[in-house]
C-alpha cells in the first residue's frame, strides 16, 4: 500500500501515464497529475481518481523545460511537503527514416523523453536525498533495448533513458533511493489503435506471447515498484513485452 505517500507522474493524461496514475491512486497515494498540452484529458485522470476516492491534482508543465521543470518541483513540493514517488512516463514520438528525419524533430524526441527525465530526476534529487528515501521509475522502451527502423530519435532516447537509469541508480543507493525503468513493448494505446489490423498481426507475430499487452499490464509493475516490496532493487530494467526482448 502507498497510503500517505505522493506520487508525481509526468504525461498522466492518457494511455500508459493515466493508467499508472489511477494504480498509484488505487494503492492510495495521493497523486500529481502531470500534462503539457492536454488539461481536458488530465482533469479526466484526476476525475477518475477522484470518484474511486482517490486524491489527485493535475499540474501543467512541459518537462523538457529546464526552468519550468524547476518550478514545478518547487510548486508541488511547497503544497505537498515531499514527493515519495517520481515516474518519469512523458513522451513523444517523431518517427522519420534517419534520412528524412529533422534535426528539429530528432531534438523534440530526446528533449521530452531523455531530458525531460534528466530535469525531474535532478530538481527532485535534493527532496529525495533529505528523506533519505525515494522511488524514481523511467518509462523506457523496448524501442530503446532492440531499435525500430523508422525510431532513431525514440530508440536513442529510450536507451539514454536506460542509462540515465542505471547512473542515476548508482549514485543516489546508498540513501535509500532506487530507480528503475520499465520498458513496454507493444501496448494498446492511441497510436495502435490506429494500426490496420494486417499491422497488428505482423506484430503479433513477434510477440511470443503473440498478443499486444494494455496499459494496465505496465502500471501494475510500475505499481510494485513504488511499493516497500521493491525496496532491495534498482538500476534495473523490466520488460513489460510479452517476450520481444528476451
Amino acid at each position: 500500500m502507498l497510503k500517505g505517500k505522493v506520487a508525481l507522474v509526468t504525461g498522466a493524461g492518457r494511455g500508459i501515464g493515466r493508467e499508472i496514475a489511477l494504480a498509484l491512486a488505487k494503492e492510495g497515494a495521493t497523486v500529481i497529475v502531470n500534462y503539457n498540452g492536454s488539461k481536458a484529458a488530465a482533469d479526466e485522470t484526476v476525475s477518475q481518481i477522484m470518484s474511486d476516492g482517490g486524491t489527485a491534482e493535475a499540474i501543467q508543465c512541459n518537462v523538457a523545460d529546464f526552468a519550468a521543470s524547476e518550478a514545478f518541483v518547487k510548486q508541488a513540493l511547497e503544497k505537498y511537503k515531499k514527493v515519495d514517488i517520481l515516474v518519469n512516463n512523458a513522451g513523444v514520438t517523431r518517427d522519420n527514416l534517419i534520412m528524412r528525419m529533422s534535426e528539429e524533430d530528432y531534438d523534440a524526441v530526446l528533449d521530452t523523453n531523455l531530458k525531460g527525465a534528466f530535469n525531474m530526476i535532478k530538481h527532485l534529487s535534493r527532496s529525495f536525498l533529505k528523506q533519505r528515501s525515494g522511488k524514481i521509475i523511467n518509462i523506457a522502451s523496448v524501442s530503446g533495448i532492440l531499435g525500430n527502423a523508422g525510431q532513431a530519435n525514440y530508440s536513442a532516447s529510450k536507451a539514454g533513458l536506460i542509462g540515465l537509469t542505471k547512473s542515476v541508480a548508482r549514485e543516489l543507493a546508498s540513501r535509500g533511493i532506487s530507480v528503475n525503468a520499465v520498458a513496454p513493448g507493444f501496448i494498446d494505446t492511441d497510436m495502435t489503435k490506429a494500426l490496420s489490423d494486417d499491422a497488428k498481426k505482423l506484430l503479433n507475430n513477434t510477440i511470443p506471447m503473440g498478443k499486444i499487452g494494455t496499459p494496465a499490464d505496465v502500471a501494475k509493475v510500475v505499481a510494485f515498484l513504488a511499493g516497500e516490496g521493491s525496496d532491495y532493487i534498482t538500476g534495473q530494467v523490466i520488460c513489460v513485452d510479452g517476450g520481444m526482448a528476451m
